[in-house]
């Protein structure tokens, strides 16, 4: 099964290529040229940077600020004639190498935006082919299960406050955890979420089976259907 974000990927792949075809550039203009071997080691070396990171959209990005590896290759390098001279470019290649990197990431922060919003259950709930539930609080009904036709509800689910007065005194201020009210007693699994969006998410059913908590490292999102997306086992 396919467990990483595509756009990612190829905006990585599209990094890697733009270093190696300017890494090529260099190459051919030089008169002296070194082994393709080391020039690849130094793009590497020089890629090591103090950086510092950067929130975009709940998406954490580096952005670097020292050459540290261009720093370590200069004073390697520099000990013998000519060399320093010879690897300079691809050593400061490899450094602004990061700047590559860092464009085709805030590049790819958009097209995921648009083509998986974190915020609609289909991006998480694409394939509900093998959807099942089962029960993790004691609250639960027996002999639940989704019901047959369960894309349907979901691609109709609504956005709703999750978080309420009501829910909180039901479940934390009730003295006795005898008494405490699960608002979420199942949990869906089986299903996949939307392809090469690498995600992944908890995925909770209210009691009711009209509410859908879907729960995700960064946050959570509360939905609502008409109909319930539950029903009593035969």
């Amino acid at each position: 099964m396919w467990n990483g974000n595509i756009i990612e990927i190829a905006t990585s792949i599209a990094a890697w290529i733009i270093i190696v075809v300017l890494a090529i550039r260099i190459y051919k203009k030089q008169l002296e040229q070194p082994k393709t071997w080391k020039t690849i080691i130094v793009i590497l070396i020089g890629l090591f940077s103090f950086s510092i990171n950067w929130d975009v959209f709940d998406t954490l990005v580096q952005i670097a600020i020292l050459p540290l590896g261009v720093w370590i290759l200069y004073a390697f390098l520099n000990r013998k004639d000519g060399l320093w001279e010879k690897y300079r470019y691809y050593a400061w290649l490899g450094f602004w190498s990061n700047f590559i990197f860092l464009s085709t990431a805030l590049i790819a922060i958009p097209i995921n935006y648009f083509v998986y919003p974190e915020n609609e259950p289909r991006t998480y709930i694409s394939n509900v082919e093998n959807a099942s539930i089962i029960a993790i609080h004691p609250s639960a009904k027996e002999h639940m299960v989704v019901k047959e036709n369960l894309q349907k509800p979901i691609h109709n689910l609504k956005t709703k406050t999750f978080f309420s007065n009501e829910w909180y005194n039901e479940t934390y201020m009730e003295a006795g955890a005898d008494k405490r009210k699960e608002r979420f007693p199942y949990l869906l699994i089986n299903t996949l979420p939307k392809w090469g969006s690498g995600l992944g998410a908890a995925i909770y059913i209210e009691k009711d089976g009209k509410g859908l908590l879907i729960a995700t490292p960064k946050k959570q999102y509360y939905f609502q259907s008409d109909e319930s997306l539950i029903e009593e086992g035969k």
